[in-house]
């Protein structure tokens, strides 16, 4: 099925933000869990920067994806979480950006779809800091799900055990997938299309504001 992506812009704060009614699903996870790699994975071209080292991405970055014959939607790749480099600035800017990402659902309820997909390293499950985003995010989008990257890294036995240990956690059903070998990306893409299609929230107060991010996300994470 036909593929088109491309990156749109970035924003550094709240009135950066898109909202010209395109359906948006946000990645959200700690620092080098690989979620650029992840959106280049599902474009099936190089559209996001990748790097090695943690902490890159300090913006939200938009790209439009269009599969097929469906309607185009954004992937919106936030900063990462659990890397503060310089500090806790870096800390901060992540707490303030995602919280005003997350902040237009409640504001504009009507105005587009948002759903998030908290990304986690199949490597490491139940790091404190991905439980608490997961558990936040729940309480301000209407959807979001839950997906193990780099599970390529993990021998048979590993993956099975990591996976259990991620459900067990988390509560909840988690995709694995491989942005390096395509695993789990064709089920990927039905979880996009149906967040993507989803309906839209119910409108709520303009006074309700999502509270703060966690403060486990913001800092160096931990193995529980």
């Amino acid at each position: 099925m036909k593929i088109s992506a491309e990156f749109v812009t970035s924003a550094a704060s709240a009135t950066d933000l898109l909202g010209d009614g395109l359906a948006e699903i946000a990645l959200v996870g700690r620092s080098n869990v690989g979620k650029s790699s992840l959106i280049n994975a599902l474009a099936r071209e190089r559209v996001a920067r990748t790097s090695a080292a943690p902490g890159k991405t300090r913006l939200a970055n938009y790209y439009r994806l269009t599969r097929g014959g469906a309607a185009p939607f954004y992937l919106v790749d936030l900063p990462g979480y659990g890397y503060a480099r310089g500090g806790d600035a870096a800390a901060q800017e992540f707490g303030e950006l995602t919280q005003a990402y997350f902040a237009e659902v409640r504001l504009k309820p009507d105005a587009m779809i948002r759903a998030a997909l908290v990304l986690v390293d199949a490597r490491h499950p139940g790091l404190d800091s991905d439980l608490e985003a997961w558990r936040w995010l729940t309480t301000v989008v209407e959807d979001a799900a839950l997906v193990a990257t780099k599970i390529d890294k993990l021998a048979r036995g590993q993956r099975i055990r990591a996976m259990r240990e991620l459900e067990s956690v988390f509560e909840h059903s988690v995709l694995p997938v491989s942005a390096v070998t395509g695993e789990g990306l064709d089920e990927l893409w039905k979880l996009i299309d149906r967040l993507a299609n989803s309906r839209k929230p119910q409108p709520r107060s303009r006074d309700s504001r999502p509270s703060r991010p966690p403060r486990a996300a913001m800092a160096q994470p931990r193995r529980r």
